[in-house]
């Protein structure tokens, strides 16, 4: 009689539709995981779910999530709230591999994230999916792997770094004046990334000039598509956009005023050269080459946006750290040093930059920003959605239109992966047998990982050792007030309230190594 049981409902199982019994399971899941406690998720209730403790922890979601995962058996928990869509936020490197690379085609950006950045990016490659992501990835994979792009970045921040922010980190020092690092790298990205991408000479590290109008738009814009994502409520902010006022207002101009910037760039270049592709070989920047492919000008332009906005912020949010973690651990700052000192050759040309080749052989410098990007990533979190429904390695079942949110900054803190001394900064662990060791970009996406992994991760790294190595050989800072600075997690995180600092200058010295 039970065989006979077992085969009615086995046949009832296989009667039933996919997504009905997805549904089951779904069910039987989530009994099951909570018989056994292995069901994470913050405190709910019937019908608002978890808005109550969201919106108690909305000002702190960063260390609450940590919280949350690191007390999760599988390191997964599941938010689930009135007014959004249900989330799966994941710090377990098995489903972040099985999202961004093994199952890559069933979460993509999805119509929820381009609505919270289509204002601002546009179809530019950071907000689309499909064919359309696909062509400019191939286009953008082209550019960043030319040796004559290489060679333009090292020159461009030979003369930005030269000729413009150590004669102003000279003058701090000799003044003794309380300068803010954070805006100083920013600026210096900035006017890399304008030179790099479009060809325009900003002058922001030029103290004497007021910042470019087009700053604070961006500014603008990023913070408040930033406030988009973690509304409480995301029907307020598309209230707000429909009748145009508040916050969707302030950000309507500001798009308007970095897409009229980018445009006019677009269209002066365009005037300025009747053979746009002869012009290619000599100008260098990554505007000539992408008109050149002929796409149009609108995709030029959001394609540009995306990229000064990567190449803006990343850099300069890694770079502020790292200096700020270097004031509390003197002993990894002078092997910086040293290695810095011994890759710049003899006397009559250690005050010139680093090449390429130097840049690459310089392996603590890059452990050191790898370890300040595990504890202060430069993106905190990002998120795809699920095309279809699925089920993570973990056991997490996951619906169709779920937000699937990996999470770098609770990685970084996960006794699971990083061991008992996660918290601590140690530069050494990237280290194994002298040399150092691959570590999983799915352990450690803060580049992203599997066919959406950064074009530009060697770009940024050629970018933050030379400055670094640069500014440290000859330049030591003191932070202007011992409280610990507060990690802000916008679209690009950074430091509330900026890097107050004194600089000094080092004294000159010889390589120990």
């Amino acid at each position: 009689m039970q065989l006979i049981y077992f085969a009615l409902f086995l046949f009832f199982l296989l009667s039933l539709s996919s997504t009905a019994f997805f549904c089951l399971y779904l069910s039987f899941f989530k009994f099951y995981c909570f018989s056994k406690n292995l069901f994470y998720s913050p405190p709910s209730y019937p019908f608002i779910g978890c808005l109550i403790s969201f919106y108690k922890n909305r000002r702190r979601l960063l260390s609450w999530y940590t919280h949350l995962l690191s007390h999760s058996p599988t390191q997964t928990i599941v938010v689930n709230r009135l007014g959004s869509r249900r989330t799966v936020v994941t710090a377990n490197p098995a489903n972040v591999e099985h999202m961004l690379k093994t199952n890559f085609v069933n979460y993509p950006k999805g119509k929820p994230f381009t609505d919270i950045l289509g204002d601002l990016l546009g179809c530019g490659i950071f907000n689309v999916d499909g064919d359309l992501w696909s062509t400019q990835r191939k286009l953008a994979s082209h550019e960043f792997s030319a040796k004559s792009v290489r060679e333009f970045v090292v020159k461009t921040l030979e003369d930005e770094v030269h000729l413009r922010l150590i004669p102003l980190l000279q003058n701090a020092a000799r003044t003794n004046a309380v300068l803010d690092l954070q805006d100083v790298l920013g600026r210096l990205a900035f006017d890399t990334v304008c030179k790099v991408t479009v060809g325009t000479d900003e002058q922001c590290l030029d103290m004497s000039r007021p910042l470019p109008a087009i700053v604070n738009s961006l500014d603008t814009a990023t913070g408040i598509s930033a406030g988009r994502a973690v509304a409480p409520l995301f029907l307020t902010w598309k209230a707000k956009r429909m009748l145009n006022v508040g916050s969707e207002k302030k950000l309507k101009e500001a798009v308007e005023m970095v897409h009229e910037w980018v445009s006019n760039i677009i269209r002066n270049r365009n005037l300025n050269n009747s053979n746009t592709l002869d012009h290619n070989h000599t100008h260098g920047d990554l505007l000539s080459r992408l008109l050149s492919a002929g796409h149009s000008q609108e995709v030029v332009r959001d394609m540009v946006v995306s990229f000064i906005m990567a190449g803006r912020d990343t850099t300069s949010a890694a770079m502020t750290w790292l200096f700020w973690l270097l004031t509390k651990h003197p002993k990894v700052e002078q092997v910086i040093v040293d290695e810095a000192i011994k890759l710049s050759g003899d006397s009559e040309t250690a005050s010139l930059g680093y090449g390429y080749e130097e840049l690459k052989d310089m392996k603590y410098l890059k452990a050191c920003l790898c370890e300040s990007m595990r504890l202060y990533p430069p993106v905190a979190w990002d998120s795809k959605h699920a095309a279809a429904p699925d089920i993570l390695p973990d056991g997490t079942p996951v619906r169709k239109g779920d937000r699937v949110t990996y999470f770098p900054y609770g990685m970084g803190r996960m006794e699971e992966l990083w061991g008992k001394d996660r918290l601590e900064f140690k530069p050494d662990r990237w280290f194994q047998n002298g040399e150092l060791k691959p570590v999983s970009p799915f352990k450690f996406p803060v580049f992203q990982a599997g066919p959406r992994m950064c074009l530009g991760k060697e770009m940024a790294f050629i970018q933050m050792k030379y400055v670094m190595a640069t500014v440290l050989k000859r330049f030591e800072f003191r932070p202007a007030n011992e409280n610990a600075p507060v990690f802000v997690p916008l679209l690009t995180a950074h430091m509330a309230g900026g890097l107050k600092v004194y600089v000094g200058e080092r004294k000159e010295q010889k390589s120990t190594i």
